[in-house]
């Protein structure tokens, strides 16, 4: 059976929910990781913690709205474990409102960490992927892409963006490299509400509290589409709590 013990894989938005738990999933698999985030205390910690047990992770603060980040990201990976497998594209933000608040600098983040964290990301491993003859994109959207409720249209619609591009990087990988979208539903993460109004928040706070799904349901989804074996492509999961409309 295919296993995920040995692969070198890169996070981004690591310190925190779905990416924190997808990388002590993985960890415990036997992966070798290379975690992104941008608030370095909290990476260290998630890196100390899985070193702690046994694991292999190292934190490189990354903000994947900047190219530079991204490639420092990939170029760790290459440098010291030779190799890059699988890249998860996994920061996001979730500033949600309604558009009469007109909050465009939260829509600004939505766009540049979704949209442009996403391009900067292929941009960095494409070339090694290529170079290798091997790798396996993992972009983390969401289930706004599929269903649009108010106000989460900008977030919506930045995370459709997020299956379009994945799509044609699909059409475009050939028959060595596999390209997998992971679609979340409510997910209990401390982004949900965070940065929106006091209203929104609340609303979100306590809807997360009430049906939400933990981390661990989406990193599970995660580590299944890595451990395909060669010549299968899992293109899309979604994973929501049985209670979510």
């Amino acid at each position: 059976m295919p296993t995920l013990r040995g692969k070198v894989i890169a996070i981004t938005g690591a310190s925190s929910g779905i990416g924190e738990a997808t990388a002590h999933l993985l960890a415990d698999k036997g992966a070798r990781l290379v975690l992104g985030a941008r608030r370095e205390d909290r990476l260290s910690a998630v890196v100390d913690g899985i070193t702690a047990t046994g694991g292999t992770a190292t934190g490189v603060l990354t903000d994947v709205t900047r190219r530079a980040d991204l490639r420092r990201l990939t170029d760790t990976a290459v440098e010291q474990y030779g190799r890059l497998d699988v890249l998860v594209s996994n920061a996001g933000t979730m500033a949600v409102s309604p558009f009469d608040e007109l909050r465009q600098d939260d829509w600004d983040a939505m766009v540049s960490t979704h949209i442009t964290g996403l391009l900067n990301g292929i941009g960095a491993a494409l070339p090694v992927f290529r170079r290798q003859g091997s790798g396996h994109f993992v972009n983390v959207s969401s289930t706004a892409a599929h269903v649009v409720k108010s106000p989460q249209a900008v977030y919506a619609a930045t995370k459709t963006a997020v299956n379009v591009l994945s799509e044609g990087l699909r059409q475009e990988s050939g028959p060595d490299l596999s390209v997998t979208v992971v679609s979340p539903g409510f997910t209990h993460t401390e982004g949900v509400g965070k940065g929106a109004s006091p209203e929104v928040s609340s609303a979100m706070t306590q809807m997360r509290d009430e049906i939400a799904m933990p981390p661990s349901a989406v990193a599970s989804a995660i580590g299944y589409a890595i451990e395909q074996p060669a010549g299968v492509d899992i293109n899309e999961i979604v994973v929501r709590p049985t209670v979510q409309a």
